[in-house]
C-alpha cells in the first residue's frame, strides 16, 4: 500500500466501501475502552454537587407534618401548607371537619362532593340532611354531638376515586386527626376511610359487624349519599345504626345517651 499514489488509494478504498467494509482494521489491535480512559477529560465530568436536592416523598413528608400538629387547629394548617397533593388546585375548599370537636362518635368519609366543596364542610347537601334525620333517629343531634371529617379533603376532579398516591399522602392526615379528635367510637362510610383506618376495603362485607383501628371501637357503615341512590340499603343502615345506640347506651353513665 506504500507504493499507492493518492489515486489509487482513494480507488482501492472505494472498492472495499462497495463491497461492504464499515471499519478500518489495523494491523495491531487497539484497546478501545482505554483510549476511552486517556482522552476523558476529568474537568468535563459533571459531579453531583453534595447538598443537591433530592426527589422528595410526599408520604414522609404528610407523617412529618401531621405528627408535629399538636391539636385540630395546627392540623388544619398544616393540610392548608401541604403543597404535594395535586387535588386541591381544582377544589374550592378544604374540607376539613365539621361539628362537635371532641364528641364520642366520629365519623369519617371517603372525599368531598360538589356540596361538601362549596361549603367547606363534610357531609353537607342531600346526603348531610338524611345523616341528620339517622343520628335523629337514634336520639342524636349531628351538630353538637358528632364529628364528621374527611380522609381525603378536597374533592377529586369529576368525584372521581382517589388515587392511591393521593391516598397514600392523605392517610397520615387522617390518622392524626382522629388521634387528635379522640372519638370513643369511630364510623366508617367508605372504602377508603375503611382503609385509612382499619388498613382494609370490602364496606359490604366489613359493615354488620364491629371492627377495630387504632385501639377504638369502629362501625363500618354505608354512605348516605349511596343511600339516596340506593334506599333498599336502608334496612342495613338501621340496623348499622342500632348496633351504635346500644353500643353507646352501654357504656353511658347511668344508661343514656
Amino acid at each position: 500500500m506504500d507504493q499507492l499514489d493518492w489515486h489509487m488509494a482513494r480507488a482501492a478504498l472505494q472498492w472495499q466501501v462497495e463491497l461492504g467494509v464499515s471499519d478500518a482494521v489495523c494491523d495491531a489491535p487497539i484497546d478501545r475502552y482505554e483510549v476511552l480512559t486517556q482522552n476523558l477529560n476529568p474537568s468535563t465530568v459533571v459531579a453531583t454537587p453534595a447538598g443537591a436536592p433530592h426527589a422528595v416523598d410526599p408520604v414522609v413528608v404528610a407523617e412529618a407534618a401531621a405528627a408535629a400538629a399538636g391539636d385540630l387547629p395546627a392540623l388544619k394548617l398544616a393540610l392548608q401548607n401541604f403543597s404535594h397533593c395535586d387535588l386541591r388546585r381544582g377544589a374550592r375548599n378544604l374540607v376539613f371537619g365539621g361539628g362537635a370537636a371532641g364528641a364520642r362518635v366520629m365519623i369519617l368519609e371517603d372525599a368531598p362532593g360538589r356540596a361538601e366543596d362549596l361549603q367547606g364542610l363534610p357531609f353537607a347537601g342531600p346526603a348531610g340532611q338524611l345523616l341528620d334525620k339517622m343520628f335523629v333517629a337514634i336520639g342524636f343531634n349531628r351538630a353538637e354531638e358528632v364529628y364528621a371529617a374527611s380522609v381525603i379533603p378536597w374533592r377529586p376532579p369529576q368525584d372521581r376515586e382517589a388515587s392511591s398516591a393521593e391516598i397514600a399522602m392523605m392517610q397520615p392526615f387522617a390518622r392524626r386527626h382522629i388521634i387528635l379528635a379522640a372519638p370513643q367510637v369511630v364510623i366508617c362510610v367508605g372504602n377508603i376511610s375503611c382503609q385509612a383506618v382499619l388498613g382494609k376495603r370490602g364496606l359490604n362485607k366489613l359493615r354488620g359487624a364491629w371492627q377495630e383501628g387504632f385501639s377504638l371501637p369502629v362501625l363500618p357503615m354505608v354512605h348516605p349519599q349511596v343511600l339516596l341512590r340506593q334506599p333498599a340499603r336502608k334496612k342495613q343502615a338501621w340496623q348499622d345504626l342500632l348496633m351504635l345506640k346500644a353500643w353507646l347506651h352501654a357504656r353511658s353513665e347511668g344508661g343514656k345517651i
